[in-house]
């Protein structure tokens, strides 16, 4: 499994800056957003770098799929399953993307609204 990227998530797989970290497997790692937007804000990235989910090939398909699953899962641990929770991922800066590895925010703890943005 690489642990890569030029980036500030690659540095943290690497554990070269710190970050509190919640869940990891061999592919993954969750760690607390340093600017939560709400009680529970956790970011889920995979350790090989992929830039955005648009630029996820087939080859990835089992990862994301992980990606997801292990979101649920982390969800589950933080309490979140029970009055609901919201994964997202932003696909460039339009869209708020600002560190450009692949990563999933998992957020609950209060009520949301929609649209959101």
């Amino acid at each position: 499994m690489t642990h890569g990227g030029d980036t500030i998530f690659g540095k943290i797989i690497r554990r070269e800056i710190p970050a509190q970290i919640v869940y990891e497997t061999e592919n993954v790692l969750a760690f607390r957003d340093i600017s939560p937007v709400a009680p529970t804000h956790i970011l889920l990235i995979p350790k090989k770098p992929i830039s955005a989910l648009s630029e996820a090939s087939a080859a990835d398909k089992e990862l994301l799929g992980e990606l997801m699953l292990e979101a649920a899962e982390i969800a589950r641990r933080e309490g979140l399953d029970k009055d609901g929770y919201r994964v997202v991922t932003n696909i460039g800066a339009n869209a708020g993307q600002t560190v450009f590895h692949l990563h999933l925010h998992i957020i609950g703890g209060r009520p949301f609204q929609w649209p959101p943005g």
